[in-house]
């Protein structure tokens, strides 16, 4: 897939996406991707190269760099945001399947015939259902995605010094991080991103729902008017027509 083709379908996205929505695709694609491939790669580098121990015993700095960073800060971060930004596509492919059902109805019925679906500019029926799923799916990676990373280092602080004992070492050795300072930095900032995502899935998911509840009440509360106005309107005819029978029965006596 190519950047115009992927550009294009988050463009699908943002198209039905709230204000809180379009934040969460620019935090994504501007704080998060962009520093990720501008300056996090470089920074990283090759990380086991750069883990420096004092001791020259044969496999000791390999087998502790494994030991404290069982997988690196970089690849979990590209992981996490490929599995983020795949619920998204949750919504391109709904809009999609909608898209190919309407071409098929009208050319089987003709361009005069009804809409399949009506506002398809807007989020209603199944697809107001996946848009929501979709904010649940991506606030439940990212949580699981901060959770995972502070398990396996115990915390997002990055020391500039650790003390190894693992075999084959012959005994406790200081080992040393290779840009501690840079990496500590850019470790807080994409945490940061990363919780300021989850607070605009959070804030999006109120926001739809509270919207649907206002909706379906205001629905309710017409229906309930026009009850109430349909039943005096029966009254007044049947008062009338009550009052009319009665003035003929008069006259006729």
């Amino acid at each position: 897939m190519d950047w115009k083709t992927f550009q294009a379908l988050l463009s699908g996205v943002n198209k039905y996406s709230t204000a809180f929505g379009r934040v969460w695709l620019s935090v994504v694609f501007v704080f998060r991707v962009m520093v990720y491939v501008v300056a996090a790669e470089r920074v990283w580098g090759d990380e086991q190269k750069d883990f420096d121990c004092n001791t020259k015993q044969p496999g000791c700095a390999n087998v502790c760099y494994d030991h404290f960073f069982p997988i690196s800060h970089i690849r979990l971060w590209a992981l996490q945001l490929i599995f983020v930004t795949c619920p998204s596509f949750m919504v391109v492919m709904h809009v999609a399947y909608r898209d190919d059902r309407e071409r098929k109805h009208r050319a089987k019925y003709g361009d005069t015939s009804k809409q399949l679906y009506n506002n398809t500019g807007k989020k209603h029926g199944g697809l107001w259902w996946t848009y929501l799923i979709s904010l649940f799916v991506k606030t439940g990676i990212e949580v699981a995605f901060l959770y995972i990373l502070h398990r396996v280092y115990d915390s997002f602080y990055l020391p500039r010094l650790v003390k190894c004992e693992v075999a084959p070492c012959p005994n406790q050795v200081d080992c040393y991080i290779g840009h501690p300072t840079e990496k500590k930095v850019f470790t807080y900032f994409m945490v940061g991103a990363s919780a300021l995502c989850i607070v605009l899935n959070i804030c999006e998911i109120i926001y739809l729902i509270s919207k649907r509840i206002v909706r379906c009440a205001n629905k309710i509360k017409r229906c309930h008017f026009a009850f109430i106005w349909a039943s005096n309107d029966t009254r007044d005819v049947t008062g009338k027509t009550l009052n009319t029978v009665e003035a003929g029965a008069r006259i006729k006596q």
